[in-house]
């Protein structure tokens, strides 16, 4: 068996040959769910590729590109702001830079957007007191925002929105379920995946790998993709945010591993 058939997908809503996504079927109880990703550089443009191609197919995606240089200080938002944006329900800023988080209540008022999800894979792009003002400023229109730090560490148990709870249904903290051939791994069945898209490639390059060895070899092929993550130590985890994410696909190895039965 080819190695690329073995790591799989469990769920029907989605359709691994779609390469962008839009449709007309309803998964919150008649509510077309609408993304829009706001991006500025190669961090934000892988994850937009992944979504895009691995959301369900009746999800519309679109995104929105900043140019790759900001004033520390937006004056006029104007001078950045596109005078059209499609409609959304869901935003989620990908910027570089802070001043992407600045405009971001600016992009919600023009998307009608319902909710904000602002992941800081580097808090130098979104330091915690901007998030805070933006979640806050937000708030005060209805709108709620998350702040995963990394994006890849999103759970339901970070929001009740319904948006986000359906975008975590297929991207955030890695989930996922594993096969056993005797003592190697045979299978990995992807539940929930980094949005970047790594926890593809690490579920390929577990597919052989001895029991004893898989969540060791998660970490290190986690490693390789390269995750996006920055090596710059964060204060609130003491530990680097790429360290943080690395965590995540190998917990979620290790806990596929205990929920197979013992001999």
């Amino acid at each position: 068996m080819e190695r690329e058939a073995i790591s799989k997908l469990t769920n029907p809503d989605r359709d691994l040959s779609i390469q962008g996504v839009s449709g007309c079927s309803y998964p919150l109880g008649g509510v077309l769910v609408r993304v829009l990703i706001l991006i500025q550089g190669d961090y934000g443009e892988r994850i937009v590729d992944n979504i895009k191609t691995h959301a369900p197919r009746d999800w519309e995606v679109n995104s929105y590109a900043f140019p790759k240089t900001l004033p520390v200080i937006i004056d006029d938002p104007n001078e950045f702001l596109p005078e059209e944006l499609p409609p959304a329900d869901l935003l989620i800023s990908l910027g570089e830079h802070p001043g992407v988080a600045q405009l971001i209540p600016d992009m919600v008022e023009r998307s009608r957007a319902k909710a904000v999800i602002a992941p800081a894979a580097n808090r130098a792009w979104l330091p915690a007191g901007l998030a805070r003002q933006t979640k806050n400023k937000l708030a005060m229109r209805g709108v709620e925002m998350v702040y995963p730090v990394p994006f890849c560490s999103l759970t339901e148990k970070n929001s009740s929105n319904p948006y986000v709870l359906e975008l975590v249904r297929y991207f955030g903290r890695p989930v996922v379920t594993v096969e056993l051939a005797g003592d190697k791994i045979r299978e990995v069945t992807i539940i929930r995946e980094a949005p970047c898209g790594n926890t593809r490639f690490v579920a390929n390059g577990l597919v052989g790998v001895w029991v004893v060895a898989a969540v060791m070899q998660a970490g290190l092929v986690h490693h390789q993709h390269p995750c996006l993550a920055t090596m710059v130590v964060d204060p609130e985890f003491n530990d680097t945010l790429m360290h943080r994410s690395g965590l995540g696909i190998k917990q979620a190895v290790d806990e596929a591993l205990k929920s197979k039965p013992t001999a």
